[in-house]
């Protein structure tokens, strides 16, 4: 994951950083030695829940194959594609991809700030 911070030209300073979604599913994987059945009334249909069926749930338009985010004091941006350059564009080129992103909903509870914080130590 790169990892860039920047002031833009109204002096607000902006971390930057790549979200790239991994596809894997850890609950796909038969993980205990062997199976061993118990005796008890049970209300479930399918013998193992681990396992999903269907479709996987979709990240929203755009957004699957990664994109790059902004933070700043009041406000997170997102921007799809990740431009390949951004890593090592000038401070005004990635100023003007931070313009071109798009509102991104900030997290609002106590708990996921903290999540936030314990990610970026």
């Amino acid at each position: 994951m790169g990892y860039r911070v920047f002031t833009d030209s109204c002096g607000v300073e902006w971390q930057t950083w790549d979200v790239i979604p991994q596809l894997t599913e850890r609950r796909e994987i038969e993980r205990r030695m062997q199976r061993v059945p118990v005796e008890h009334a049970d209300r479930r249909r399918e013998p193992d829940r681990r396992v999903m069926r269907g479709r996987r749930p979709s990240l929203t338009a755009g957004l699957d194959t990664g994109w790059l985010c902004f933070e700043g004091n009041l406000e997170k941006r997102r921007l799809a594609p990740i431009p390949p350059d951004w890593q090592r564009c000038s401070t005004s080129e990635l100023e003007r991809y931070c313009q071109a992103a798009k509102r991104a909903p900030r997290p609002s509870t106590a708990a996921e700030l903290n999540d936030i914080a314990n990610i970026r130590r």
